[in-house]
């Protein structure tokens, strides 16, 4: 399908022009962004200070919620009343969505000038393509599937990192016995959704995941696996406090830094709340991958330049000279360090990364090379923006009633019906 045009950024005479000197216009951008956690604000803070010491002008414009979706009510509302932002948080098949309405920038003078074809890995690229042409940039590799532990909690029970699910709820029964929270988890759909799709991962494999959460298969869907994963999911329920509702996933995290739970189930942007509190890996908490047989949930966090067709010079010039710094490897590793994630950019020394960085990265590889890799649903990788609607409804649905998981896989089945 050809995309709607996407206004070429063909900006790079005109930069040259203005850092030359020879216009008057400042190089500034207004950006959109859910950032706002202390790990999350010190990486995003990477880029603003990159763009503010090149001569540019950041405009934050922060929207609280950690998962996103509260700043793409505020998206779509200002693209529809003709007032993009500069640049935005787009990820996976957002991307485009967002493209085929004919509401982003070209990027294509940008990434031939910075090789963005030899730096990124194609996984990363294709993701971030329209019709071969780049409509984002992407900045980093998450990964979803992993646990954060308190060892010393742990310890209190003698207890050891689960590497299945049988285990895990072995481990948390022993918890609760003792009167320790087992999990720390935040009422809110994404996060739900974000623990449903570790479990299916860990009870179903790579494959099954892909059959069920990325092609939303109907006989996946309706499957044994599909019953037990929403059977497990109401057994976390029963291992989560009283007031989890509504909780951010960073006071979760908190709650494992503080030994007021003993795990929680987050991808590895939690790591930047623990190092932004001066934590050690290893010492104060662990990382560990959550039962997963063997594959990887990836999420990507990419950048879109919104086309506005009344954008100022300034406003044109702030968003070339911002995608041509996103790709550093300076700006790649101070960001990543904060932001708990590894590298989008190939090549990047892993000296500067502690055990959990070091553990994405040889995981990545081995999954790459082993095809146990997957996108993640939850955070907008693996399908359409009403798909993964339909999921995170029937997912938090079930997580707060008494829904059975025969009715609660017949309804996903009927809601992802409805979002085609």
């Amino acid at each position: 399908m050809k995309t709607k045009a996407i206004r070429n950024v063909s900006g790079a005479a005109m930069m040259s022009a203005v850092l030359a000197g020879g216009a008057h216009a400042e190089p500034t951008l207004e950006v959109l962004h859910y950032w706002t956690s202390g790990g999350e604000s010190l990486a995003i803070n990477v880029f603003a200070d990159a763009l503010n010491n090149a001569g540019g002008k950041w405009v934050d414009q922060p929207v609280a919620g950690g998962g996103g979706d509260a700043m793409n009510t505020v998206l779509r509302t200002r693209v529809i009343a003709g007032d993009p932002p500069g640049m935005t948080i787009l990820k996976g098949p957002v991307v485009t969505e967002w493209a085929n309405a004919g509401a982003l920038a070209d990027l294509e003078n940008v990434a031939a000038a910075e090789k963005w074809d030899d730096i990124l890995p194609p996984l990363l690229s294709d993701i971030v393509k329209v019709d071969g042409k780049y409509a984002a940039v992407p900045l980093d590799v998450h990964r979803v599937d992993w646990m954060w532990v308190n060892p010393e909690v742990l310890a209190s029970v003698d207890g050891a990192v689960p590497t299945t699910w049988d285990e895990f709820n072995t481990l948390a029964d022993k918890l609760l016995e003792a009167g320790i929270t087992p999990l720390a988890h935040g009422g809110q759909p994404w996060q739900d959704a974000t623990m449903f799709e570790v479990v299916a991962l860990g009870l179903g494999g790579p494959d099954f995941f892909r059959e069920a959460l990325v092609d939303v298969n109907p006989d996946a869907l309706r499957s044994d696996t599909m019953i037990a994963v929403f059977d497990q999911m109401r057994r976390m329920r029963g291992y989560v406090d009283d007031n989890f509702s509504g909780r951010d996933w960073n006071l979760a995290t908190t709650m494992v830094m503080n030994g007021d739970a003993a795990m929680q189930i987050m991808g590895d942007w939690a790591k930047g709340e623990f190092l932004a509190a001066n934590k050690t890996p290893g010492e104060d908490f662990i990382c560990a991958p959550a039962p997963n047989k063997g594959g990887y949930i990836l999420n990507s966090n990419s950048f879109a330049f919104f086309d506005d067709p009344n954008a100022s010079d300034d406003a044109v010039a702030g968003r070339e000279l911002m995608a041509s710094l996103l790709l550093s490897e300076e700006a790649q590793i101070e960001f990543t360090l904060n932001k708990g994630s590894v590298p989008a950019r190939l090549g990047v020394s892993r000296e500067p990364y502690d055990i959990c960085g070091v553990r994405s990265m040889d995981d990545i590889e081995a999954t790459l090379a082993s095809g146990t890799l997957v996108p993640s649903m939850a955070h907008e990788m693996a399908t359409s923006s009403a798909n993964r609607g339909a999921f995170l409804e029937i997912i938090t649905e079930h997580f707060n009633s008494d829904m059975s998981s025969q009715e609660a896989v017949e309804l996903l089945v009927e809601a992802i019906e409805l979002a085609q």
